[in-house]
């Protein structure tokens, strides 16, 4: 009896981990789909105020409320798109990428003006990079090819997207029931409570960033067109997005903001046009951040997710160690989901009532 026993337990156990193994084979295969259905879920939270604003002041059904809605939102990604097309385009006039020879000239030209300027401070630039006649443009195709692919992925990504968000914003309790089938029994009052604040905090929280983006774009725009910037506009708004993604992103702001400052008069003396037009974006970039990091963000992150500056940072840096950019993107929001969690189901543990005592 007691080997019976002992027998059936372990075939309850590889059972358990063979269904385990299975469900996690299951979930990596379709990680794509779920991937657009998170990103449809954050779109209906940031959706949540338009809806709102158009069922109580212009009195539209349910229906109609989303679908403008997500019209406005694609007016805005069309809007965007046409913006972005002609820096684009202009960056390629620039920078002569499709002639392999005339950007070698192009750069080359540039090399000898700043190595001359740094010769004055016993800096070789030679030994401090490769000669320009080493590079090689015969994967050119092959990146083309990779881009041509990776927006055909993006356009059924993106129409995933916009299909799931539309029937999430149209039924509102369609995510609400789909996670309540596989709730335990007995915790459905507090999943109840989690879900209602979880949806608040994260909605606020992406609201806040989206205000976080319009402040920087806003101080990006008034310094690059001070400084006469051409295209300062769309400029001011890629790196304005980069912001979404921590401490790396204003580093690649930095790079791309100053690059695409200077490449604009890529024909002008280095010492007197370029690298002054450079200092001064540097220079007002720096102060850029300093109002985003010491006044935008700590106010977002208090009123919206209700945790403390010191506490973000380390969430944020334990997920970039974990999952890389897309863990230091995603730190806050799942971070705030867990926490909201483990107070309705943990409420007395004391660990989660330090941490979650402000929500």
């Amino acid at each position: 009896m007691k080997a019976k026993t002992i027998s059936k337990g372990i075939l309850q156990a590889l059972s358990v981990i063979i269904g385990v193994a299975v469900l996690i084979y299951f979930l990596y295969t379709i990680r794509e789909v779920i991937a657009y259905i998170a990103i449809a879920a954050v779109v209906s939270l940031i959706a949540r105020p338009g809806i709102y604003f158009f069922k109580k002041y212009f009195k539209f059904n349910n229906t109609w409320a989303v679908v403008v809605t997500m019209l406005i939102f694609l007016f805005v990604l069309i809007g965007i798109t046409s913006l972005i097309t002609p820096l684009i385009v202009k960056q390629g006039e620039n920078l002569s990428l499709l002639d392999s020879v005339e950007i070698k000239s192009s750069f080359q030209d540039l090399y000898n003006q700043s190595s001359d300027y740094l010769q004055k401070f016993n800096i070789n630039l030679m030994d401090e990079i490769t000669y320009f006649e080493e590079i090689e443009f015969k994967h050119i195709p092959h990146l083309l090819n990779s881009f041509v692919s990776a927006f055909g992925s993006l356009t059924i990504g993106f129409f995933s997207v916009l299909f799931i968000s539309f029937f999430l914003m149209k039924d509102k309790d369609l995510l609400h029931k789909a996670l309540y089938t596989i709730v335990p029994k007995g915790g459905e009052t507090h999943f109840e409570k989690s879900y209602s604040k979880m949806k608040n905090l994260l909605s606020r929280y992406f609201i806040g960033l989206i205000f976080q983006v319009s402040i920087l774009f806003i101080l990006y725009t008034i310094l690059l067109l001070i400084i006469g910037v051409e295209n300062a506009i769309v400029i001011a708004f890629l790196v304005a997005l980069l912001n979404l993604i921590p401490y790396i992103g204003p580093l690649i702001g930095l790079f791309l903001i100053v690059f695409l400052s200077m490449t604009n008069d890529i024909g002008l003396g280095f010492e007197q046009h370029l690298l002054t037009k450079g200092l001064w974006v540097f220079l007002g970039y720096i102060f850029a951040q300093l109002i985003d990091n010491f006044i935008s963000q700590p106010i977002i992150f208090s009123k919206s997710v209700k945790s403390h500056p010191l506490e973000i940072f380390l969430v944020i840096i334990i997920g970039g160690l974990l999952f890389g950019i897309i863990g230091m993107v995603l730190a806050v929001p799942v971070y705030t989901t867990i926490k909201v969690i483990m107070k309705e189901f943990l409420a007395e543990n004391k660990i989660v009532k330090s941490l979650a005592d402000q929500l």
